[in-house]
């Protein structure tokens, strides 16, 4: 679906590089689906606290886990549920994926305590780089749409109180650990991303 104008985002599950991915079927050998915990026959249920354009939820619930995402924008919020609408109109595997995800709007902080998730993704705003023609102009777009997540490191604190079983901190490749939380007990790297992997130590 092309975009009107600069201004024009649309969450779209089917097409480009997310619906790419759907259908090759890649698995659960993808770094998001290992730092989630998807190993060894296990599907817990994820908590996408930062749902933006929706994409890793997507993918994740194609691989059979429940996923409830929250978005706190009211436009992006919107955004999503077109989405998510418009896949499930797709029938077959977009149906069944879509049948998987709850969309909430609210704040991630408040809700969480009520979810009691088993697992949450927290893919905050990232700093923008210091050269902005390397931004894509996407991204550009999501922030002038959510901000930048001043409350990142209050989200995670929250996360990593309730989860029952770990947090997943999206974050830059390169970029220096988020301040004022604990070392992850590991880190899935990607390309250009990494995963900070927080397990509860209460979990056995």
């Amino acid at each position: 679906m092309q975009q009107a104008d600069d201004n024009d985002l649309t969450v779209d599950f089917v097409g480009g590089a997310v619906g790419h991915r759907f259908r090759s079927n890649e698995g659960r050998g993808q770094a998001l689906a290992k730092a989630a915990g998807l190993v060894r026959g296990a599907t817990p249920d994820i908590v996408d606290a930062t749902a933006g354009l929706g994409r890793d939820a997507f993918l994740l619930a194609s691989l059979g886990a429940k996923v409830t995402l929250i978005e706190r924008s009211e436009k992006m919020h919107a955004l999503l549920a077109e989405g998510l609408k418009r896949a499930a109109a797709e029938g077959g595997r977009y149906a069944e994926t879509v049948a998987r995800m709850t969309l909430l709007f609210g704040d991630s902080c408040a809700l969480l305590p009520e979810l009691k998730p088993q697992v949450v993704l927290v893919d905050p705003m990232h700093p923008p780089r210091g050269n902005t023609a390397l931004v894509k102009k996407e991204m550009r777009q999501i922030r002038e749409i959510v901000g930048t997540d001043p409350d990142a490191e209050r989200l995670m604190q929250v996360a990593l109180e309730v989860a029952q079983n770990r947090v997943v901190l999206k974050w830059p490749l390169r970029a220096e650990p988020m301040a004022g939380i604990r070392k992850p007990s590991h880190q899935i790297l990607g390309k250009s991303t990494r995963y900070d992997v927080f397990v509860n130590a209460k979990i056995v």
